[in-house]
């Protein structure tokens, strides 16, 4: 990801980038979508709408010029290596949009009429909202905008002063800049992101609308992207190890520091520090990044193992319009807190006596395919191994959050926990069916075992949850399902189907879905996802997640059962009785009768879909919001402090990470603490001023039923056994 020569003056041509793709889609592609006219039009659809989401820059006549001149031939531009003369027209265009509407809003916001005691409203979402018919159809939804934007401005800065006073405290936004400045610095940055585009990102939005009209999943990625890709899988890269953000006036700040990172180790370079420019070889050649895309500062930053790169930077204590030089040597960066990681949760029993019950965090299926390592199949083996010896009672695999990776890594976890036997089934478009099989004799963990689940467990972590299911090994418990993605997808690099005398410096790679896969009972975890076994409330449950909400889903079907598939006896898992425990506790719940309340009010606004610019109106929202958190918090307070105090009667909480597995104690969890182990983070503007009271013992209402579920599912489970009904899986 360093800069060079090549990747500085690289030729390569995109059109043929363009006609290659097209190739490997119509070849590769699990559904052989055909390359006709009406593929052309869902391109040029996606290509717009990827451009403009919410149909405020395009007019109904550009859109309608597009089609006659495009809609119907896209599909021979990429095959005949045209595709980037649609492609920059479009954008050209687009560009040209952003540009009259960027300087109607400075314009507007100069002169500030807003007057906000009208009866007006605008869309909350206009990804279904018709294009303007026209120019002035533009500038009068784009006028309603600003005068949105606005509103919203005033009425935060309101609600952090009204926190500032309630707490005696300073107000954090004091020394920021007006509203229509603030606001104008958004749209200017927005503005420079659009205008320094480079032919690399026209093809990379260009060809990122053809690969996503196949299905969701597949995708082009720019050599840019697919460094990112390979140091996420990889949860390592090489740079300087700090975290990044773009802010509104076009500098980019440094909102977290790995520790012990390069950046850590070097010293100098402090949260909240503000990077102006950067020396990407520290030759003397120093680039100013104001408002550059955060990707491409990123790019400037990072580089090979051993090199310096030299920080022009604001620091965060210093005098205004300050600066000075900070020299960094690139090394490995290990991204730890993305790690597995572990917890022993001791409990105290009803009739006495103490319970262990373990906690694994899966972020993510992560895996070096260059080096092996890190493997998060080999990091949960440690971490189950450390488990097994502290003899815990039952186990809980906590996935959400975890969007997947590795397939194979997956494959080998569900050996731990069932043995031998088939994990996953996958099918390619030939409709040739693959059973993937845990070659692990026997299980390294057979003790009870919950898994719990989110809107965002997706792919890998779906094949997880699914088979465990399946097996009637585990207890699911999460939101009414998971993700729902149930495609394979493989990286492809373009440029090795390049002739010989073509450039292929910068060619990019397809992303292609090429199989989909099934749980061993045949069933596709595509758009329906996996249903728990016991579903608890959440805020997901009002919110358009999900592969069924994403354009060009495949369908979901069904293929026979895995060949050798034998699954436990399910009456060992006892689900009616911890079912009816559960429901129960829930309905006693205050936190998820609060959460219930949520859904019930985010589904109403999302289907009123309309924001007043009225500011009384608003206001009296804002505040009857406020009241709400309030009353809340002032309950929470109460109950939170009572629950605290029996949690230290009867909850221990040992911390056990990837570096303690040999250790010979296990040391006590500090929240606070161990939350800036692997980074120190930033803290927002109005963070100080949050109120609002942290979970019991770190214990979110969904963590703190996981544990009695499994704590049920452990006495459960020890009493079939002493009565002589019940062995080991």
């Amino acid at each position: 990801m360093g800069c060079s020569s090549v990747s500085l003056f690289a030729k390569t041509d995109f059109n043929v980038v363009g006609r290659e793709m097209a190739g490997m889609l119509q070849n590769s592609h699990y559904a052989r979508i055909p390359f006709d006219e009406k593929f052309s039009e869902r391109i040029l659809d996606d290509y717009l709408n990827d451009l403009d989401p919410a149909h405020l820059y395009f007019t109904q006549s550009d859109i309608e010029m597009f089609e006659k001149k495009y809609g119907r031939r896209l599909h021979e531009f990429l095959i005949r290596g045209r595709c980037m003369e649609p492609a920059t027209e479009i954008y050209g265009l687009f560009k040209d949009r952003v540009e009259a509407r960027v300087a109607m809003a400075k314009k507007l916001l100069k002169e500030n009429k807003f007057t906000y005691d009208s009866d007006r409203t605008v869309m909350q979402s206009r990804k279904e909202a018709p294009w303007p018919d026209d120019s002035k159809a533009a500038e009068s939804l784009w006028r309603m905008q600003i005068e949105e934007a606005m509103l919203a401005e005033i009425l935060r800065r309101q609600a952090v002063q009204r926190l500032a006073d309630e707490q005696g405290k300073e107000n954090p936004l004091d020394d920021e800049k007006s509203p229509s400045e603030k606001i104008e610095m958004r749209y200017e940055r927005f503005l420079r992101s659009i205008e320094e585009a480079d032919e690399e990102d026209v093809a990379n939005y260009f060809l990122s609308a053809v690969a996503r009209a196949h299905d969701p999943h597949t995708d082009y990625m720019s050599t840019r992207e697919m460094e990112r890709f390979r140091s996420g899988m990889a949860n390592s890269l090489v740079g300087i190890g700090a975290l990044l953000q773009a802010e509104d006036d076009g500098a980019t700040k440094i909102i977290g520091i790995v520790v012990n990172g390069p950046a850590d180790r070097q010293g100098d370079l402090t949260l909240n520090d503000r990077i102006v420019g950067v020396d990407p070889l520290n030759d003397g050649n120093m680039i100013d990044i104001m408002y550059m895309k955060i990707d491409h500062v990123v790019e400037k930053i990072r580089g090979k193992k051993a090199t310096q790169v030299r920080l022009k930077v604001e620091p965060a204590d210093g005098a205004p319009g300050e600066t000075r030089f900070i020299v960094i040597t690139r090394d490995k960066v290990e991204l730890k807190d993305e790690l597995a990681s572990a917890e022993i949760i001791e409990t105290s029993k009803p009739g006495g006596g103490k319970r262990k019950i373990g906690w694994i965090g899966l972020p993510s299926f992560y895996l070096d395919f260059q080096d092996g390592d890190p493997s998060v199949s080999k990091d949960v083996q440690k971490l189950l191994g450390r488990l097994n010896t502290e003899k815990i009672d039952g186990l809980i695999i906590d996935l959400r959050g975890n969007g997947g990776g590795s397939l194979e890594e997956v494959r080998r976890i569900t050996g731990f926990f069932v043995g031998r036997g088939p994990v996953v089934q996958v099918k390619d478009t030939f409709g040739r069916i693959e059973s993937k099989d845990a070659l692990f004799r026997r299980p390294l963990y057979d003790g009870p075992l919950v898994v719990l689940t989110d809107k965002s467990s997706a792919s890998a972590s779906e094949i997880l949850a699914g088979a465990l299911q399946d097996y009637n090994r585990a207890v699911v418990v999460g939101d009414d399902s998971t993700f729902g993605k149930g495609t394979v997808q493989q990286p492809m690099d373009i440029g090795r189907f390049f002739r010989i005398f073509e450039d292929n410096a910068r060619a990019g790679y397809l992303k292609a879905t090429i199989q989909k896969f099934y749980r061993v009972s045949g069933s596709s975890t595509q758009l329906k996802g996996v249903e728990p076994d016991i579903k608890l409330p959440a805020l997901t449950d009002a919110l358009e997640i999900g592969e069924a909400w994403l354009d060009h889903p495949l369908p979901h079907d069904r293929i026979r059962q895995a060949p050798d598939f034998r699954p436990f006896d399910r009456q060992a898992l006892f689900m009616p009785v911890l079912e009816e425990k559960s429901q129960e506790r829930v309905a006693l719940s205050k936190d998820f009768q609060y959460v219930l309340e949520d859904v019930e009010r985010t589904r109403e606004r999302i289907k009123k879909n309309a924001i007043s610019l009225n500011m009384a109106k608003r206001a009296a929202e804002l505040k009857e919001s406020e009241d709400r958190r309030k009353r809340r918090n002032l309950e929470r307070r109460k109950r939170f402090s009572e629950i605290e105090a029996a949690d230290k009667d009867n909850l221990e909480f040992y911390r056990l990470t990837l570096d303690q597995i040999e250790d010979e104690t296990l040391p006590k969890v500090d929240r606070e603490k161990d939350a800036e182990a692997f980074m120190r983070r930033a803290k927002g503007d109005a963070e100080d001023l949050d109120d609002t009271p942290l979970w019991p013992s770190g214990l979110d209402p969904m963590k703190r039923e996981a544990l009695y579920i499994a704590s049920d599912l452990i006495d459960l489970t020890e009493a079939a056994r002493t009565a002589g009904v019940l062995k080991k899986p």
